[in-house]
């Protein structure tokens, strides 16, 4: 039997009990659900990082955008507040858009 310990979509339960099988879940606490938040983040971003295509890409990024969804209910915050505070930091520090990959910084 796969012990699998981790936060799963919500339809994952009724996608097992259809194929005819048994589990046991339970449902976290609020400060355990950010914890598995995280965890679940860095999964799904090795997952983006390994796609190597454009679908499998697009379809990791949205899982990855699902559970910033799923932190920010669990914090409290509203996504436009999560909009407010990126462009305050891309106004401050910019974005990405200029794809500019550091490579070393002289000391003077």
């Amino acid at each position: 039997m796969p012990v699998y310990n981790k936060l799963v979509r919500d339809k994952i339960l009724e996608i097992i009990e259809a194929d005819g099988l048994t589990y046991n879940a339970r449902i976290m606490e609020p400060n355990e659900l950010l914890k598995e938040v995280k965890a679940k983040m860095i999964e799904e971003a090795k997952e983006f990082y390994a796609a190597d295509t454009v679908h499998a890409s697009v379809e990791e990024l949205a899982d990855i955008l699902e559970l910033v969804h799923t932190a920010l209910s669990a914090l409290g915050v509203t996504y436009e507040e999560l909009e407010v505070i990126r462009q305050q930091k891309n106004e401050k520090r910019g974005g990405f858009e200029k794809a500019i990959f550091l490579i070393d910084v002289e000391d003077k």
